[in-house]
């Protein structure tokens, strides 16, 4: 590991594929956090009371995007900031203008314009492979023009491709989203599901054998048959200038 001795992952300049390949793939890249998950049998939760304001927390590695503990009215919260991002690279008109054409849909507009294609991400070190159980946290949209997303990263194999289960404060929607080659595409919505920025909700996804099932402050918003069993690391992601608080990270293995 001496090779990279001073150097922040999220600042390598190299495709995401190329690092989640070392992050799954390298004995080592990610090491077991010290104490840092209150883990029971195959059950592990985050509330990073424990963490450092500023840094990164002891159980998370983050890929892509500025990740850090930051303090939310005297509790300790996991932020991803998209800020830095959005800075001088998109016209702060470009989402109203988009709905105004496009309507309901304008979302899909801006997820093919390639200058958005910029997708925090961070994996959860503790948990190895994650095929049947749970996956739930809090999350409060804080601020972004273009996105506030919060999003489970799951089935995350060596080669890059990974599923998103997501909500949107701004879109009133949640999505199925998968990764192919880098490529990005919608599986399934459920629109009509509203999380307005500024106020804490519940994500939760819980996958038996290829079923997935989202729920939303406890009440089931969503179903999907995958084509194939889940098996794989998971973590949370983002997208484009959100600015995002995640509570209560927790996963149960089954």
């Amino acid at each position: 590991m001496e090779m990279f001795a001073g150097m922040s992952i999220r600042k390598w300049r190299m495709p995401v594929s190329a690092l989640i390949l070392l992050a799954v793939s390298w004995p080592g890249f990610l090491p077991a956090p010290n104490n840092s998950s209150l883990a029971a049998g195959n059950s592990y939760k985050e509330d990073f009371e424990k963490e450092k304001v500023g840094g990164e927390p002891k159980a998370f590695a983050s890929l892509v995007g500025d990740w850090y503990v930051t303090d939310d009215k005297g509790a300790k919260v996991y932020s991803v900031d998209g800020r830095k991002w959005s800075k001088g690279k998109v016209a702060s008109g470009v989402a109203d203008k988009s709905r105004a054409i496009y309507g309901d849909r304008y979302a899909e507009f801006l997820d093919r314009v390639q200058a958005f294609a910029y997708f925090p991400l961070t994996i959860y070190k503790p948990v190895d492979n994650f095929k049947n159980g749970e996956i739930s946290f809090r999350f409060k949209g804080m601020a972004g023009r273009i996105d506030q997303c919060a999003g489970i990263a799951f089935n995350i194999k060596p080669n890059g491709d990974y599923l998103i289960f997501r909500a949107n404060c701004l879109e009133n929607n949640i999505v199925l989203w998968k990764y192919v080659q880098g490529k990005r595409s919608p599986v399934k919505w459920a629109y009509r599901i509203t999380t307005p920025p500024g106020q804490w909700f519940t994500l939760t996804m819980n996958v038996r054998g290829k079923k997935i099932l989202g729920s939303l402050n406890g009440k089931q918003v969503f179903e999907f048959e995958n084509p194939d069993p889940i098996d794989g690391k998971v973590g949370l992601w983002s997208k484009a200038d959100s600015v995002v608080y995640f509570d209560d990270f927790s996963v149960k293995k089954e």
